[in-house]
């Protein structure tokens, strides 16, 4: 059986400034390369009026970042929406990594066993707080929370009424408002 390469954060980002993986959609999963999923036109616009939304709740206290990549210890992956610390600033010269890192929010239709099993591995292993995945096909939010060992230890499944974040316990998130 042959072992794959496992590419580094450092080899990854060399790589791109190289150009040798430009005009490609990609990320680094796990030390691996990874082509992503074409994006439907419902998996897009969840994405951006979920940003929107949470843009609005947040004002002011924190990023709300649509659709751009952040580091971890060995992935780059590019969740639809990550909720970060401000100053915005503080992101011209790298991507924001789990310590800047309040939660993450992907958008699911074809990708819900991805997100689910690797994606949450290592989001888990970041020891990223919390991770919500909207399922557009059950129109429901999966949130996972207490990251250890590589896995979230909680998991909320819910398709109506309110869901406060961890980092900001005073913030109510409709659910309806994530999938308009």
């Amino acid at each position: 059986m042959k072992t794959l390469a496992k590419w580094s954060v450092d080899d990854y980002h060399r790589m791109v400034e190289a150009g040798i993986l430009h005009g490609r959609h990609l990320e680094l999963l796990a030390g691996e390369i990874v082509e992503m999923s074409p994006e439907t036109p419902i998996h897009y616009t969840t994405a951006k009026r979920g940003a929107k939304y949470l843009e609005e709740l947040l004002s002011s206290r924190a990023d709300v970042r649509f659709n751009g990549p952040i580091t971890l210890s060995n992935s780059e992956p590019e969740p639809d929406i990550a909720i970060v610390r401000l100053p915005e600033s503080s992101y011209k010269d790298r991507h924001p990594t789990p310590q800047d890192i309040f939660w993450i929010v992907e958008v699911a239709k074809t990708s819900l066993n991805k997100d689910l099993d690797i994606k949450a591995a290592i989001y888990a292993t970041a020891a990223i707080q919390e991770y919500w995945i909207l399922d557009l096909s059950s129109k429901q939010v999966i949130v996972l929370s207490n990251p250890q060992d590589g896995k979230y230890l909680e998991e909320h499944t819910t398709g109506e009424g309110i869901i406060t974040p961890l980092a900001f316990p005073d913030v109510s998130v409709f659910v309806n408002r994530l999938f308009l």
